[in-house]
């Protein structure tokens, strides 16, 4: 094997080192169940936003958003301690939404149901009034990994009083490179 294609081999096999420990200590990063609050912010630092839980707990959000494609949520209990560390825009998740929209009396979710299950949005538009929804609609658009690999938006759609009529999923015109150059 020439000195060359060995100094590369090497090279790279060290870079993919790297990249498995960068992998390891952002996981490592997320604290243990049962962590006082006060650890959890010395370990992952101050919240973006606090959001109060109906428990009595609250939840810390974490931003990735506008143009990340994650956004981490720390649920603490009303004993002060973490209940959960978790990325929370993914496909899972989202279709929570559409289990709680449907009929057979389930209560519908709200802007601020939203805003403790996922954070704050990438996006905040108005979509035009459709047969799908007749008045003006605020669309909350969240940029995530459909699938792990897509680049795409999770839009929720929400009447004028703040209750979720739909979602729809489209590609990203930002990240996806399909819409490049247009």
């Amino acid at each position: 094997m020439s000195k060359l294609i060995k100094n590369t081999t090497t090279i790279a096999a060290g870079l993919a080192f790297a990249a498995v420990l960068s992998a390891c200590a952002t996981f490592s990063k997320a604290p243990a169940p049962g962590t006082p609050l006060a650890e959890v912010t010395a370990k992952l630092g101050k919240p973006t936003a606090v959001y109060p839980d109906a428990g009595g707990g609250q939840v810390l959000e974490y931003r990735g958003q506008p143009m990340g494609q994650f956004q981490h949520m720390a649920r603490i209990g009303a004993d002060g301690r973490l209940v959960s560390y978790t990325q929370v825009l993914t496909n899972e998740n989202f279709a929570r939404i559409g289990a709680r929209t449907g009929t057979g009396g389930l209560a519908r979710w709200t802007r601020d149901d939203v805003l403790r299950e996922f954070g704050r949005p990438a996006e905040m538009t108005r979509a035009r009034p459709t047969g799908a929804h007749p008045d003006d609609a605020e669309v909350w658009s969240y940029r995530y990994k459909d699938d792990g690999v897509w680049n795409s938006l999770m839009n929720v759609y929400f009447s004028a009083n703040g209750v979720v009529l739909h979602t729809a999923k489209s590609a990203d015109p930002v990240l996806d490179e399909r819409f490049k150059g247009m």
